[in-house]
């Protein structure tokens, strides 16, 4: 029983092309293997580019919920630091009366009847 070459792996990693092709005209095991490497390389290119627009598709969606967290967090802000109504009863822990909602009042707070 003959034994496998075990010569590819180390041409493949350590030797020049010309040696690995010349190596693998003379050698049956090894010309299997290179086969089989290329196969597998014609399948990692034909995959490549979906796993390329699979990455593109996700940085495009980071993308819009960072901006859309932007907009949110800088339209919040705004509100509140403009609408002094708002920041006062924020801030002060008040609670907001009849009087505040532009109801009639009365002296005691209670809602002004005809």
């Amino acid at each position: 029983m003959k034994e496998k070459c075990k010569q590819y792996e180390g041409l493949m990693t350590f030797g020049d092309e010309e040696r690995l092709l010349a190596h693998i005209e003379t050698c049956e095991d090894c010309r299997a293997e290179h086969e089989r490497m290329a196969r597998v390389s014609e399948l990692i290119q034909e995959v490549a580019p979906s796993i390329k627009e699979k990455r593109r598709n996700n940085a495009r969606l980071k993308m819009a919920c960072a901006s859309f967290a932007l907009v949110l967090f800088v339209s919040t802000l705004g509100v509140v630091n403009f609408n002094t109504d708002i920041h006062d009863t924020i801030m002060y822990g008040q609670t907001m009366t009849l009087e505040d909602y532009g109801l009639p009042v009365d002296s005691y707070g209670l809602i002004m009847v005809n």
